[in-house]
């Protein structure tokens, strides 16, 4: 909650219990009433942070193997730090940097729980969070190991900087505005395993084998029948 919707209510319930007549209580439950709802407006535009609103200040880079990356084995390096082409201040009020994994355009298509949004309250590009931690003036380095539930789609990294009320005021990302360069793949666990599938195989084969000898039977039965 901002500190303005804070101050709001406090001032309204001290009001609420300074002594007075009934009509003067009614008067004010009404006012109180109006503050609360004023207070819900002013915490939601507030709180309404548009990402073409932020400067992209952080550099941001991700390197890993080639090729198809797979979720829960391969390892993502992330390295972030502040553009030092920017004047000396511009980080004056990052308190908390978080990195995260995003999903690129061509995994968003006709998929709306993915949807880029500008309003970061309602923005479902960034799903799965790689680090959040306090931030410091130095460019640094994390070894990420891609977790077991991310799905099967084409990503990217982003970083947000955070102010000390946890609001987004900055950002930086391994890939260009239009989100096309640097992409990388990743394949989701399928839940199958070498054994299961040599398991699979083995069956199979001994399904064949059984269902020719029983023909072999049958089909000699049948010869002494006739004899």
């Amino acid at each position: 909650m901002s500190r303005i919707s804070t101050w709001l209510i406090t001032s309204s319930i001290q009001e609420l219990i300074t002594p007075q007549n009934s009509s003067s209580m009614a008067s004010r439950v009404l006012v109180l009433a109006s503050i609360l709802i004023f207070s819900c407006f002013a915490e939601t535009c507030y709180g309404a942070i548009s990402f073409s609103s932020l400067q992209r200040t952080l550099l941001v880079t991700a390197s890993h193997r080639q090729g198809l990356l797979k979720a829960g084995e391969d390892k993502i390096t992330v390295r972030w730090g502040l553009n030092q082409s920017f004047p000396a201040g511009t980080d004056s009020s990052y308190k908390t940097i978080k990195v995260q994994l995003c999903y690129a355009p061509i995994s968003q298509v006709d998929r709306a729980w993915r949807k880029t949004e500008d309003h970061l309250n309602k923005d479902k590009t960034c799903q799965f969070k790689i680090v959040k931690k306090p931030y410091i003036n130095v460019n640094e380095t994390l070894e990420w190991t891609i977790e077991r539930d991310v799905p099967t789609a084409t990503f990217f990294i982003r970083a947000y900087a955070l102010d000390s009320d946890d609001h987004e005021v900055a950002y930086g990302q391994n890939t260009d505005a239009q989100k096309k360069t640097n992409l990388f793949e990743i394949q989701a666990i399928t839940g199958r395993h070498v054994s299961l599938d040599i398991a699979s195989v083995c069956f199979s084969a001994f399904s064949v084998v059984s269902l020719m000898g029983f023909f072999f039977m049958e089909k000699r039965k049948a010869r002494k029948s006739q004899q």
